[in-house]
């Protein structure tokens, strides 16, 4: 099983730069979508689907802004489209997708970088997750959480921890969340297979033209419970691959 996860900075602009193009290439069984900008209705026919069978959107009440989609041709118990907590739902930063071997969360973590009100409802968001998904865990749950978490964790994962260090994504209390996320039980996936990996990042500010230098941040993630750990065959971070600020995430799982 081929799991892609991509922040594509708004899922009509990527369309354009042939998204539905790149999809039919890789094929992945499941592909889940952060910062659609969107609501389905929004979208041509095409974009609503994009040539799968399930297809959930959550979109935030204001439009233009944040959203999340998961698609699949695998078999679907159930979906959700938050954690009941309105202030979150209304972003539509959840997609969660019942399969039979696992739940698969789909999250566009909160961006806290704009200012004060912004940091605080992020660090509110993370202990809320924290909270629902040890519930989650303790019920037995084989879980996949991924998307742009917005956190880089390690001094490898980002150019320049040092001078970098007290930047919204990197601060010393948003990375011992990520720690203690892990130490729930889940495992970072790509970081597991290539633990010494230096200078793959998933995210560049395209406002200084860093994707040229390659002076990075890796804050998307395929973390999977450790259930799941001896499924694990595969993990790349994908970032010779353009039509966005965010490179793709990929996993495969026998």
């Amino acid at each position: 099983m081929k799991l892609v996860s991509w922040n594509v900075n708004g899922i009509r602009a990527a369309e354009r730069k042939e998204l539905s193009k790149w999809l039919k290439k890789e094929k992945p069984d499941i592909f889940c979508v952060q910062e659609t900008k969107a609501h389905k209705e929004q979208v041509e026919d095409a974009v609503k689907a994009l040539g799968y069978e399930y297809h959930e959107w959550s979109s935030a009440v204001k439009k233009g802004y944040s959203g999340t989609a998961t698609f699949t041709n695998l078999h679907v118990l159930s979906t959700t489209k938050g954690i009941k907590i309105p202030d979150y739902d209304s972003e539509g930063r959840f997609v969660i997708t019942e399969f039979k071997d696992f739940d698969l969360y789909n999250i566009y973590f909160p961006n806290g970088g704009s200012g004060e009100v912004r940091h605080l409802f992020k660090q509110s968001f993370l202990k809320d997750l924290h909270k629902h998904i040890q519930k989650e865990l303790k019920q037995g749950k084989n879980l996949i959480v991924v998307g742009d978490y917005n956190i880089a964790h390690k001094e490898i994962d980002i150019h320049d921890p040092v001078k970098l260090s007290k930047e919204s994504g990197f601060l010393p209390e948003e990375r011992q969340w990520l720690t203690e996320f892990f130490d729930l039980g889940f495992i970072d996936t790509y970081r597991h297979l290539h633990p010494d990996v230096k200078d793959k990042y998933s995210w560049w500010n395209m406002r200084d033209y860093s994707r040229i230098s390659n002076r990075g941040w890796r804050i998307d993630y395929i973390s999977i419970s450790k259930g799941l750990l001896s499924r694990l065959k595969k993990a790349d971070v994908m970032d010779d691959v353009e039509g966005s600020d965010h490179a793709p995430v990929m996993i495969e799982l026998s």
